[in-house]
């Protein structure tokens, strides 16, 4: 008879080691692992270390419809542009007025912190976003930076920089007929 744990039906204890599945002599079940996630990393700069870079944090001042741009086209690995984005966000802020678009850049900072395994801090995202807009904005931008994204570039060209995708050539050409 097995354990009432692993009865049929029943969910196998969270050890964290190998469970065997499958009941019966020496049929050989398949085997599942539990892995336990890892605590989430602390950002590589702090939210108010805006300074830290002076020429992003005076384009985030001025426009920070571009700085969102740039991060939005690396969190989203290139599926949307930089000029799309910050047209979005500057679209947001247009129809809305000034608060809305910190509720679409917080889903940002979410996806990116996902991404690479970031605590959710001071608070979470939503309030970061809505109170510290600015600063949000560059620090997930020094986040990025720091982890070897050169942000005027864009996705497509820090993968190709990287060497995970080859540089397209446009096909050679004949030369035409000549009299």
């Amino acid at each position: 008879m097995q354990p009432k744990d692993e009865e049929e039906g029943a969910a196998p204890a969270a050890t964290g080691f190998p469970v065997s599945g499958g009941g019966g002599g020496g049929t050989g079940g398949a085997t599942a692992a539990f892995v336990v996630p890892a605590p989430p990393a602390p950002w590589s700069t702090g939210l108010f270390d805006c300074f830290d870079d002076v020429g992003n944090c005076c384009v985030t001042c001025l426009f920070p419809c571009i700085t969102f741009g740039q991060v939005a086209e690396i969190v989203d690995r290139g599926s949307t542009s930089c000029g799309a984005s910050a047209a979005l966000y500057t679209l947001i802020v247009a129809l809305t007025g000034y608060g809305f678009q910190s509720i679409f850049s917080c889903f940002y900072r979410a996806k990116l912190r996902a991404q690479f395994g970031l605590e959710e801090s001071p608070c979470p995202d939503c309030l970061v976003h809505f109170f510290c807009e600015w600063c949000a904005l560059c620090q997930e931008y020094r986040e990025l930076s720091n982890r070897g994204f050169d942000m005027n570039i864009g996705w497509h060209a820090n993968m190709e920089r990287q060497g995970h995708a080859a540089a397209t050539m446009p096909p050679q050409m004949q030369p035409g007929m000549t009299r």
